[in-house]
């Protein structure tokens, strides 16, 4: 069964909503990495995970309830059960990536670590030609941009790896002796963040919706994380445990969990109506805002000479020159034909709706059933239940004892809030989040 004929206006309109989700995606992705500063108080980066990821399980339960309810949630897993392991497996992969950039962040500094691991851009972009056909068919235009924009990408990454190999303890929050191990963690992140990626097409090829697949996402992601505090952290006896020190922590760690999901929800979005190959770049458009939060808020380039700083900077900037090229590589009819024979490859394997299926992915469609914006009683009783933790670690919160500027937490907070309103009024006008 073939889809309608897709006209211009459709990629574009398509296109462009991607976009903006993978913009909206970058700038809460990169301030989700903040909390995780508190590992220079001196927490375990096992304990900052789990606390983190713990914040991450509750928001991907109640996000996807506030904005269809959980009817609408158990009727699209029930339909898709055969994406229930895939994504399973792709909360252990990222949660296990998560774990490592918080040894990376400890080890190189959060404006190093950032466009370390943001070359999961090449492995989004590798898997999403082999796997799924994207960018077969493509103008010869878009398969330089692509092209072009991932050697850009790896440059930045070397110019970044060398500032850091070349700095000096104390500089740029690299810890003495411990450069190499930052960098090592942080690409080994890149892999599996890029990996990761398979199973998000996967699900979206065959007409799931992100809210449906997060809340199984986070079920590999806590089960994981919590494995590695009891194999590396002290088991039982892990200060996570028993700590008093951590009590007080908690709020910003769940915090953090919090403005990942609702970055990662964009994230989803972009993936979803742009593929891997562009949907990763794009939202690795965190790195200009993780070098934001890093820079202005905890000050990480303040004691840095100029030839360190410039290497941050210059590497930042072809990180994102490279982003940009990917990501403006609108999918053209041939390309659109490719990712039209993947759907109906998956449609005949798992015995799918060809006809709905196409719908979703074309017109953001829901292809399963039952899928009603009533909300049930237990929906309210999980929202509260969301909010009650929150106010009752926010009770018992502490300022962490790292040096903050005010001002500018204040203003990118802004900017957070400012990416979240018109990027998801953009989303629901759209497909109401489907």
């Amino acid at each position: 069964m073939s889809a309608e004929p897709v006209t211009k206006s459709k990629l574009l309109q398509r296109h462009g909503i991607g976009v903006l989700c993978g913009l909206a995606a970058g700038v809460w992705l990169g301030a989700a990495e903040a909390p995780t500063k508190l590992v220079n108080t001196g927490l375990s980066p096992f304990a900052i995970s789990l606390c983190m990821v713990a914040g991450v399980f509750t928001a991907r339960w109640s996000f996807p309830t506030l904005l269809k309810g959980t009817r609408a949630v158990f009727a699209d897993l029930n339909a898709n059960r055969h994406l229930l392991v895939p994504a399973v497996l792709a909360g252990m992969l990222w949660a296990v990536a998560n774990t490592l950039t918080v040894f990376a962040i400890r080890d190189v500094g959060l404006s190093i670590a950032f466009p370390l691991w943001n070359t999961n851009a090449l492995i989004g972009i590798l898997w999403g030609r082999l796997l799924f056909g994207e960018l077969k068919g493509a103008s010869r235009a878009n398969i330089v941009r692509v092209i072009l924009g991932a050697v850009a990408i790896v440059l930045a990454a070397v110019l970044l790896g060398f500032s850091t190999l070349h700095a000096e303890g104390g500089q740029i929050g690299i810890r003495g002796g411990h450069a190499l191990a930052g960098i090592l963690a942080a690409l080994g992140a890149s892999l599996l963040w890029g990996t990761m990626y398979i199973p998000y097409r996967k699900a979206y090829i065959s007409g799931m919706t992100p809210l449906s697949f997060v809340t199984v996402f986070t079920v590999g992601e806590l089960a994981t994380v919590f494995a590695l505090v009891l194999a590396f952290d002290g088991g039982l006896h892990a200060p996570v445990f028993h700590s008093a020190a951590i009590h007080g922590m908690l709020f910003w760690l769940f915090l953090g969990g919090f403005v990942w999901v609702v970055g990662d929800l964009f994230q989803q979005y972009a993936t979803k109506f742009l593929g891997i190959g562009r949907g990763i770049p794009l939202s690795n458009t965190n790195q200009i805002w993780g070098l934001a939060w890093g820079v202005l808020v905890f000050s990480e380039l303040a004691h840095a000479d100029p030839m360190h700083r410039f290497f941050a900077i210059a590497g930042s900037i072809v990180m994102i020159i490279g982003a940009i090229l990917v990501s403006t590589a609108v999918e053209s009819a041939g390309e659109s034909a490719s990712t039209e024979v993947a759907i109906l490859r998956e449609c005949k394997r798992y015995s799918l709706d060809a006809k709905k299926v196409l719908a979703a992915n074309l017109a953001g469609e829901e292809a399963s059933e039952g899928t009603s914006l009533k909300r049930s009683w237990w929906d309210y009783l999980i929202l509260a239940a969301a909010l009650g933790v929150f106010v009752l670690l926010g009770i018992h919160a502490q300022r962490p004892a790292l040096g903050l500027d005010l001002f500018w937490v204040a203003a990118l907070s802004v900017i957070l809030l400012a990416s979240a309103f018109i990027g998801g009024r953009a989303l629901w006008r759209f497909n109401r989040f489907s």
